[in-house]
């Protein structure tokens, strides 16, 4: 059932237009300014140094990823050739301008002098040495001249091997065509607004208003010429519930983290290549953009908060993960060397700026609220002031059994985050929280070849697991706490590749593959098993995602941890649940399944395989290349052709549910709302 919805268009101005250095949010009438740039209009200047204060031991400071011995932009902390050099803008990104000391022994990695800068080299003229700034890029293709190698394109929006191809950078929605993206931040045209420049203003035309918007009837104010001043005005639009008002946030939560990311590939699914193509990536963090775009430009989105069943607040911390030590401005002097205090404080920020600046929150203590945590260990170090909230994870712990962090990573540590900001909660709450796929990149031959109709047949492998086996292995994590120990007792029991000893598991076996060693034929290997292991690694990893799309029943072996959609699917029906306790005993449990169970089993893997796929995000990325620059790709025919529903459709149909079922909203609602079903439906549940 359609319902009718006023959506609130905005028409505050900004001071000064954000001295064209920041984008007006035109319902605050608030500035989002660039990088670099700071005050109500945007005016001031800031000066955001590469370096640390240097010391006679360290001449640029202690290590930073924005170290730079040559031209530091101090409007992004990032390293470039700079004013006398043939080249000044091509970046001098990490290594590219230090010292770098042959290994001790044949195979070891070279290792970079922090303190010893290269700048005979990268600047030299002379071809026989290793230069950079200087470096003709048709010379060096042609073996004239030589150039160091560990000088590269970090930064977004330049290609080719001397970065001398511009191409567009990754923008949230790619500016929705109605701005330009500078380096991750969308300069917005002057009657548009918003992260991904989605939002009209009052001044912009009804006629190119994005299709979430669409059908919509439009009350102009009578006196706009009189009184010169409009404050917005109101469209009426049809839409099916569940209706999500995405806030927009200060850019210092998402945008600024992408325009200032130091390594093109990193919290992103995809980059641009010289023709300006798609070029998907492998990032297990893409799932948070995705998801962001597709509510930016989902119909289930409204711009009238009072009328919302849900608020999205978006925070990037999948650029958190790598932006926490890579510029100083922004340290962790104050968090103990942990991201995970660093990235509790931008939640809080958050909270305190939707608090202050809306009354959306105060409707029902943020219960209709949504956050994204897409780091290891989820959602464990959100501070209490949101844990009302939903939260979207990866990883959903109870804390039923391991009620600490998990994690073997340092920084990434919660458990000494005092109670007085984190509370006492647990990671994940079944009854509230959602988890949700890890990104995958679009794989169009494994979805030709249909691993995920392989019949039993076709799968002679019984038990299959590739991944990093812990210390135990040749470049194995050295950590004996990396996943909880798990992935170690199973090699010990099963391990089908020596270890460092030359030993093979306890009860290795032809048909059980448990391996530390890369696949060349990863997705195949999968498709010819039975059964694949799902593990946890420092928290969360991508291998349910792994077994569902190739069509193999996962064997989860992570007590008290929810995988995606555990908590509303039901996971008998294509999975199978092994105590850790039970590793010893998991071929044995395994052999004894018959026939008609795997093939049930497999069955009902073919059913859900496409809730694991952003494929929502893949097709949103085809549209905008085929209106920008009339491009078609494979991948885009492949994924077109898929109609199941994928993760953000089955998100949609979670929040769609819980409109019904949380009890809090019945006890809570101010006012009647039409939730889309009939009453007999209602009544029926």
């Amino acid at each position: 059932m359609l319902v009718t919805v006023h959506k609130k268009i905005g028409g505050k101005s900004c001071t000064n237009n954000c001295s064209y250095q920041g984008v007006c949010n035109y319902e605050l009438g608030q500035c989002r300014c660039f990088h670099g740039y700071a005050g109500d209009a945007c005016a001031i200047k800031m000066n955001l140094n590469c370096n640390y204060p240097a010391s006679p031991e360290l001449p640029y400071g202690r290590w930073v990823v924005s170290i730079c011995p040559a031209h530091c932009d101090t409007t992004r902390a990032m390293c470039f050739c700079g004013e006398g050099t043939k080249y000044p803008k091509r970046p001098v990104a990490e290594a590219c301008g230090f010292k770098i000391n042959l290994p001790y022994e044949p195979g070891a990695p070279k290792l970079t002098d922090w303190t010893k800068a290269d700048l005979d080299n990268i600047f030299t003229t002379n071809h026989s040495k290793q230069g950079w700034c200087n470096v003709d890029p048709a010379q060096a293709y042609a073996s004239k001249v030589k150039f160091k190698e560990e000088c590269d394109c970090k930064y977004d929006g330049l290609w080719g091997l001397f970065c001398e191809i511009p191409v567009e950078s990754v923008c949230f929605n790619q500016c929705s065509g109605h701005g330009f993206c500078r380096g991750g931040f969308c300069q917005c045209d002057s009657d548009w607004y918003g992260s991904d420049c989605s939002t009209p203003s009052i001044s912009s035309s009804v006629l190119e208003w994005p299709q979430w918007l669409r059908p919509a009837q439009v009350t102009m104010p009578s006196d706009t010429q009189v009184s010169g001043i409009v404050p917005g005005f109101r469209a009426v639009v049809k839409r099916r519930r569940p209706l999500i008002y995405v806030y927009d946030m200060p850019p210092e939560f998402n945008s600024l983290l992408l325009e200032g990311r130091h390594f093109k590939f990193e919290c992103v699914n995809r980059i641009y290549d010289d023709k300006n193509a798609t070029v998907w990536t492998d990032q297990l963090y893409g799932a948070q953009i995705a998801i962001y775009e597709s509510l930016l430009a989902s119909s289930h989105r409204t711009l009238n908060g009072e009328e919302a069943d849900y608020f999205f607040v978006p925070v990037l911390d999948s650029c958190i993960i790598t932006r926490a030590d890579d510029a100083p401005h922004l340290s962790m002097q104050d968090h103990k060397g942990l991201r995970s205090s660093l990235t509790l404080e931008y939640y809080r920020r958050a909270f305190d700026h939707i608090s202050s600046q809306y009354t959306y929150w105060n409707h029902s203590s943020g219960r209709d609220h949504i956050w994204f945590f897409s780091w290891d260990e989820g959602a464990c170090y959100a501070p209490k002031e949101i844990w009302n909230s939903m939260m979207l994870v990866h990883w959903g712990n109870t804390n039923s059994k391991h009620n600490h962090s998990t994690t073997a990573y340092y920084a990434d540590n919660w458990d000494h985050i005092p109670s007085t900001r984190r509370g006492n909660h647990a990671c994940f709450d079944p009854l509230k929280d959602l988890v949700l796929p890890a990104w995958k990149s679009p794989d169009t031959s494994a979805l030709r070849v249909k691993f995920w109709a392989w019949p039993r047949e076709k799968r002679r492998i019984l038990f299959y697991f590739n991944g990093n086996l812990g210390p135990a292995y040749e470049g194995g994590r050295p950590e004996a706490t990396y996943s909880m120990g798990i992935r170690q007792r199973l090699a010990e029991e099963y391990g089908s590749s020596p270890n460092k000893e030359g030993k093979y598991g306890r009860q290795h076996a032809e048909d059980v593959i448990v391996t530390p060693l890369r696949s060349e034929h990863y997705h195949a290997d999968l498709g010819s098993s039975t059964f694949c292991g799902v593990l946890p690694g420092d928290g969360w990893s991508g291998r349910m995602e792994d077994s569902i799309l190739q069509g193999c029943i996962p064997v989860i072996i992570q007590d008290g941890i929810f995988l995606p959609y555990e908590n509303v699917l039901n996971y008998e029906r294509f999975t199978v649940r092994i105590s850790e306790d039970e590793i010893p005993d998991m071929v044995k449990i395994l052999r004894n399944f018959n026939e008609t169970e795997i093939d049930f089993k497999l069955a009902n893997v073919k059913k859900v395989w496409q809730r694991f796929l952003y494929r929502d995000s893949i097709m949103l990325e085809a549209e905008r290349q085929r209106t920008s620059y009339g491009r078609v790709d494979d991948w885009a025919i492949d994924f077109s052709e898929l109609k199941e529903d994928d993760v953000f459709a089955t998100l949609l149909q979670v929040l769609h549910y819980k409109l019904h079922n949380d009890p809090w909203r019945g006890v809570i609602a101010q006012k009647k709302k039409s939730y889309g079903l009939s009453g007999q439906c209602i009544a029926g549940n």
